[in-house]
């Protein structure tokens, strides 16, 4: 009777163990899709609105089928230890947002979790993929570095300000092919404009305001903010010092204007959802990142601040609000 007794005690102490196991090899484990973003929540809704409806699109609902983690650097330039996280996660995918320090990071934290680009940075330039057509590795997606359109945000800032003869424009000033192309690009294409430019090279935070006083100092009637992280990571301070000067200022990513910058030329909205569609979607289902050539957005938009162009006291031309993609009052 005592051994009966024991052997029935014994299955009573194993039952409740054995039936948790079973439950949870009848329900999968939802795969996790890391978002590592320099930015903020508060600064991206808009961004992550976008990401959301492409995984919708593609058959992937938060919450559901699907669970996102987030991870914002809040401007801040070290994202190591955010993207270790997501790592230590274990999750199915990273989507490295916003600047290069999160694709680096995120680089840096894994050789193995497939990663997907959406930031304005070039990735053969800094190392992250070996091309862009078949990029290897674990690293693929979208890169919004459009600095070659600087010779149409001058197009577009000269109609807003014809009477600027004298223009700043802001660029990291990294020796390469690629950037002189475009800073040559910009110089010939003021040229015809009959625009003098000022290139002003920030490669720290406390350039920025040795860049501004160069263009007080010069008397510059507007600006061009080329697309580079450290000036995305300090947009607050950029526009702080554009509004003390009240310096008419045309900028690379949207964020700016929303921020309360004068007037942006950038990819559209629309290209995180096309991320989401293209890249994250088809990792999920299990293709792999070095088959998925990186792109760029075809889509762009120009966005204006009507309440900037007001405390700048500028008139916005009929022609020009008419080919704006949206307008924020």
């Amino acid at each position: 009777m005592q051994r009966r007794d024991f052997i029935a005690g014994l299955g009573a102490a194993i039952t409740p163990v054995v039936r948790p196991l079973v439950a949870s090899a009848q329900q999968p484990r939802v795969p996790v899709i890391g978002f590592l973003d320099t930015s903020s929540l508060e600064a991206t809704k808009g961004v992550v609105s976008d990401f959301r409806r492409g995984l919708q699109d593609a058959g992937f609902i938060d919450g559901q089928n699907v669970a996102i983690e987030f991870r914002w650097g809040n401007n801040q330039p070290d994202m190591a230890q955010l993207a270790r996280d997501l790592v230590r996660l274990q999750v199915a995918v990273i989507v490295a947002s916003g600047g290069i320090s999160s694709a680096l990071a995120a680089k840096a934290a894994t050789s193995i979790i497939p990663i997907v680009l959406a930031g304005g940075a070039d990735p053969v330039k800094w190392g992250l993929v070996e091309s862009l057509n078949r990029p290897g590795g674990n690293i693929t997606g979208m890169t919004f570095t459009f600095n070659e359109l600087a010779g149409k945000r001058l197009d577009l800032l000269v109609k807003l300000v014809p009477e600027a003869t004298t223009i700043g424009y802001l660029t990291y000033g990294l020796v390469n092919e690629a950037e002189q192309r475009n800073t040559d690009e910009l110089l010939a294409a003021a040229r015809i404009l009959g625009r003098h430019v000022i290139v002003l090279k920030c490669r720290v935070v406390d350039d920025f305001d040795s860049a501004f006083a160069a263009l007080a100092e010069h008397q510059a009637g507007a600006l061009i903010v080329s697309a580079f992280p450290l000036a995305f990571n300090n947009r607050r301070k950029i526009l702080a010092l554009a509004a003390s000067q009240k310096l008419p200022a045309i900028y690379p990513q949207n964020q700016f204007v929303y921020g309360g910058g004068l007037m942006s030329y950038a990819a559209g909205r629309g290209a995180l959802r096309q991320v989401a569609i293209q890249y994250v979607a088809r990792i999920l289902k299990g293709e792999k990142p070095a088959d998925l050539p990186i792109q760029q957005p075809t889509n762009f938009e120009l966005l204006i601040n009507l309440k900037t162009a007001s405390t700048l006291g500028l008139s916005i031309p009929p022609d020009l609000l008419a080919v704006a993609d949206k307008v924020v009052e």
